[in-house]
């Protein structure tokens, strides 16, 4: 069984792709503390597909904390420079929950609501954009 639970807080804002046929893919850093206090933090590379790419997208910057589970991949690629076979373990996100709450999103940068949500969007309490889950494409 291939599945992993994260919670922690995201290393930078979203980079979201719109790709030919609709579809949208963003990836984002999750930053994950261990047990122990005086270990560093574990760094995972998250995917995201869909209408949770687009959530993320509308929703997590920086520093918010996060909830995701999903499955971990690897991703191969030849480096153009090198010509080495390279690869990386990727977390494929199949749900995101945004933790925390409104004070918190306040405190970070001043702004309640992210920059990049869309002004036509309906005011949401964080209960009800709390939860959101989408399946794998």
């Amino acid at each position: 069984m291939n599945q992993i639970i994260l919670i922690g807080r995201t290393g930078k804002d979203p980079e979201v792709k719109y790709l030919d046929g609709g579809k949208v893919v963003a990836n984002l850093t999750l930053a994950v503390n261990s047990f122990k206090r005086e270990d560093p933090p574990e760094w995972f590379n998250l995917e995201m597909w869909g209408k949770t790419a687009e959530i993320a997208a509308d929703w997590v910057k920086r520093g918010d904390q996060i909830c995701v589970t999903g499955s971990i991949v690897t991703q191969k690629w030849t480096d153009r420079q090198t010509g080495e076979e390279r690869s990386k373990p990727v977390v494929k996100v199949n749900s995101l929950e945004l933790l925390g709450s409104k004070r918190d999103r306040e405190l970070g940068d001043g702004a309640a609501q992210p920059a990049s949500r869309p002004a036509a969007r309906p005011q949401q309490s964080p209960s009800q954009r709390r939860a959101v889950a989408d399946g794998p494409i």
